[in-house]
């Protein structure tokens, strides 16, 4: 089966004055259809800038990047936001979220540029505020929600559509650690009962021990490339968030709960 993420000889080059700063060289690599991956490495390696690559936020200096055989490093910027629109889902750290919008039109958004209707989309926004466990939140303000609370809605929002690829960068950056473990735990219970691709880039190494796929940057090259073994990763899953499903009285995997696509346009 052809990757769903493929890389080919992936180069990124700034310009910082007179000096050019090589930020990622020859990068070459695939992700396939569903996988958990983390992308891991210290402070500049070039971690973030291969997210910004693989999503179609850069150009690069040489190389490219395909997403469903689609060559997105060769597109134009109207061609990429269709792009965009139809097929991936974005998480950040700074949660991006309109304050001007309540949690439920926050997260209606993605389905407004793909033409759904009001009533349509609110009423798929607030049931999926609900599995993230903010049912009661969703006439809320971004203003009158905690930074977890907030980061929620935005995995709401990056997910409401079905994607087939969630990138997120640094999404549990700014919250605690009992909330980092619960936010991580919702993206990947939703990522995976929807066969969801997901990418995220993590300065927290141990957040990596719940992925399929481990990727290794250093000084703008991939050091590493692990699948991780199936037996230890439930193990690891099962220890991270062993209180978040003894509250829930539920154990992996769940039955896949997916929206069927044709509904989205209806």
């Amino acid at each position: 089966m052809a990757p769903i993420i493929h890389v080919e000889h992936l180069r990124k080059v700034y310009k910082v004055g007179h000096e050019k700063v090589i930020a990622l060289n020859d990068i070459q690599l695939d992700i396939q259809k569903g996988e958990i991956c983390c992308i891991v490495g210290p402070s500049g390696s070039g971690k973030s800038t291969l997210l910004n690559q693989l999503a179609g936020l850069e150009k690069p200096t040489k190389g490219c990047v395909y997403i469903s055989g689609q060559p997105i490093s060769e597109m134009n910027e109207k061609q990429l936001a269709k792009f965009r629109q139809a097929h991936l889902g974005f998480i950040f750290q700074s949660y991006n979220l309109l304050p001007n919008l309540t949690a439920a039109e926050n997260v209606a958004m993605p389905l407004m540029f793909k033409g759904v209707g009001r009533k349509k989309r609110l009423t798929m926004a607030k049931e999926e505020l609900k599995r993230m466990g903010l049912g009661k939140r969703a006439n809320h303000r971004p203003t009158e929600m905690s930074g977890g609370q907030q980061q929620r809605v935005g995995i709401a929002r990056a997910f409401v559509a079905k994607p087939e690829v969630v990138f997120a960068d640094e999404p549990t950056g700014n919250l605690d650690t009992t909330t980092t473990r619960q936010v991580l735990y919702r993206m990947l219970d939703i990522a995976k009962q929807n066969d969801i691709t997901f990418v995220m880039v993590t300065h927290e190494r141990e957040l990596a021990t719940c992925a399929d796929r481990v990727i290794t940057i250093r000084d703008g090259r991939v050091e590493s490339n692990v699948l991780v073994d199936e037996e230890q990763k439930q193990h690891d899953r099962a220890e991270m968030f062993k209180d978040i499903l003894e509250a829930e009285n539920k154990a992996p995997p769940e039955p896949k709960t997916t929206v069927p696509a044709s509904s989205i346009n209806d």
